[in-house]
C-alpha cells in the first residue's frame, strides 16, 4: 500500500515534468545547465521506483531513488533553492534506462582465427627499434611511451584508413579541443571529481574548472550543446581524431607497455539521432558494422559483446564492446565500444530536434583506438623471422607489404632507432 506522501508525489509526477522546468527556468542557480531537464516525469513517478531501484543495482551505481523522491516531495513544497540544488544532486545520479538487462556479456559475433601464441609487441619493437616505454620518468611517467620508424607508418596508415573510411559513409570531419570545462565532460557522464574519475583535471591557475579530454566524444557532444537541428538533418554523424586523456590507475607492472597509457590517438564516431530508440539503435548497428568491417580488414581474430548491466556505466542504455585477440599476451584486449546513450547526454547538454523541441539521442563508438589496435595487429601479423606482414588495406598507404624487413625499405617516414633499444 503506498504512503500518503507516495500517493502526493505520483500526483506530481504526473505534472512533475512542467512544474519543475518552469522552476527551473526562474530560478538562476542550479547544477542543470539553462535548458537542460532531466526526465522528472520517469525518474519522480513512484510506480518507476521499483525499476529504477532494480535498474541501479544491476548497473552498480551510487543512485538512491527513494532519497530522490523525498528531496522532490520537499522541494515541491517549500521551493526551497538548498533542497532543489540537493535533489539535483541525487538526480544526476540515476542512470540512464536500460534496453535490456543480462548479467553476462552475449557474444554475438566471433571473427577471424586465434592465431598461435607470438612475441608481444614490446619484444618485437625492441628488436626493430621501434617503441621505448622504459625509463620515461622524467619525461611523461610509467604510462607513456615513444613510437619510431615503422611503427610511426603503421599508425598514421591507420588514421588515414579509418578517416577515408568513415568520409565515404557520410561522416563529417570535425577537430576537437583536448581541453573542456568540466561540466561538458560531467554532461557527457564521465565525472571529474572523487577517487574513481579518470579525468585530469589542469591546476586553477590556468583557467577555470579545466580538464584534458577523455575522448573526442565529449568535445563533440560539446559542440552541440544548446543547439537545434532540423530534423531531416537527423541522424547527424560527426568523426574526429583526437588526442585522449585518461588518469589510468592499477597495477602498472601487469598492464606494462601500451596496453593502458595515459594518453593515445583515437578516432571516433559520434551521431545526433531523431529521439526514439528505434533510431538510435539504428545508428548503433550501423556504427558496429563500421567498427567490425574495419577490424576484419586487418585480419584479427575478434568477438563481438552485447555488455552486461553492470558495464555500461551511467549513460548507455546499450553497449556493444569488440575484443580482439592479443597473442603476445594471450589474452582478449577491448579495441572499441559503441554506446547507445538514447537522451541521457542531450538531456544535460540540451540539444533538440527543432521542430517537437524533444531531446535528440546520441551515439557514441571508437572506430580506432591506436595503440591496442597496434598491438593486435603486430602480435597476429608477426612472421617467424620476426618481420610484420602488412594487411592489404594498409598496403597502398605503406608502399610496403611487410614491415621490419630492413630500414631501406622506409618510405613514408625516416628510420629512427632508439639510443637504447627500448
Amino acid at each position: 500500500m503506498l504512503s500518503s506522501d507516495s500517493i502526493f508525489i505520483g500526483k506530481l509526477a504526473r505534472r512533475s515534468s512542467a512544474v519543475a522546468n518552469r522552476c527551473l527556468r526562474r530560478w538562476t542557480s542550479s547544477l542543470l545547465r539553462p535548458g537542460a531537464e532531466l526526465n522528472t516525469k520517469y525518474i519522480c513517478d513512484p510506480t518507476n521506483a521499483d525499476e529504477i531501484e532494480k535498474n541501479i543495482k544491476l548497473r552498480k551505481c551510487d543512485g538512491d531513488i527513494r532519497l530522490v523522491h523525498q528531496l522532490f516531495h520537499e522541494w515541491q513544497n517549500t521551493l526551497s533553492d538548498k533542497i532543489r540544488l540537493q535533489f539535483e544532486e541525487e538526480a544526476l545520479k540515476i542512470p540512464n534506462r536500460t534496453l535490456e538487462h543480462r548479467e553476462e556479456n552475449k557474444c554475438l559475433k566471433i571473427s577471424g582465427h586465434q592465431k598461435p601464441d607470438t612475441k608481444p609487441l614490446a619484444d618485437v619493437a625492441k628488436k626493430h627499434g621501434w617503441c621505448r616505454t622504459n625509463n620515461l620518468g622524467n619525461f611523461v611517467g610509467p604510462r607513456g611511451y615513444y613510437f619510431f620508424g615503422e611503427l610511426v607508418d603503421l599508425q598514421q596508415a591507420l588514421v588515414n584508413v579509418v578517416i577515408q573510411t568513415l568520409l565515404k559513409k557520410n561522416f563529417q570531419l570535425v577537430s576537437v579541443p583536448d581541453i573542456l570545462p568540466a561540466e561538458a565532460i560531467e554532461n557527457c557522464g564521465m565525472p571529474t571529481r572523487g577517487e574513481r574519475t579518470q579525468v585530469f583535471r589542469l591546476d586553477e591557475r590556468h583557467g577555470n574548472d579545466l580538464c584534458l579530454s577523455g575522448t573526442a566524444e565529449m568535445g563533440l557532444g560539446a559542440r552541440f550543446m544548446d543547439t537545434t537541428i532540423a530534423r531531416e538533418k537527423l541522424p547527424l554523424k560527426v568523426a574526429a581524431i583526437s588526442r585522449c586523456f585518461r588518469a589510468e590507475t592499477g597495477n602498472v607492472g601487469e598492464e606494462k607497455g601500451i596496453y593502458r597509457v595515459y594518453q593515445f590517438t583515437k578516432v571516433e564516431m559520434f551521431a545526433l539521432t531523431p529521439g526514439d530508440i528505434q533510431s538510435s539503435q539504428t545508428v548503433q548497428n550501423e556504427f558496429v558494422s563500421i567498427q567490425t568491417q574495419l577490424n576484419e580488414s586487418l585480419g584479427l581474430h575478434f568477438r563481438l559483446l552485447d555488455m552486461a548491466s553492470d558495464e555500461l556505466g551511467k549513460p548507455a542504455m546499450r553497449k556493444v564492446d569488440l575484443e580482439a585477440w592479443m597473442p603476445g599476451r594471450r589474452m582478449w584486449g577491448e579495441l572499441s565500444s559503441c554506446s547507445d546513450c538514447g537522451d541521457y547526454q542531450s538531456r544535460r547538454l540540451n540539444i533538440r530536434e527543432a521542430e517537437s523541441g524533444s531531446f535528440v539521442h546520441t551515439v557514441n563508438g571508437t572506430a580506432l583506438a591506436v595503440p591496442r589496435t597496434l598491438m593486435a595487429l603486430v602480435e597476429t601479423h608477426q612472421t617467424p623471422e620476426g618481420t610484420v606482414v602488412v594487411p592489404e588495406i594498409l598496403r597502398s598507404e605503406l608502399d610496403r607489404e611487410v614491415l621490419g624487413a630492413s630500414p631501406e625499405k622506409m618510405t613514408h617516414g625516416k628510420y629512427i632507432r632508439s639510443y637504447d633499444g627500448n
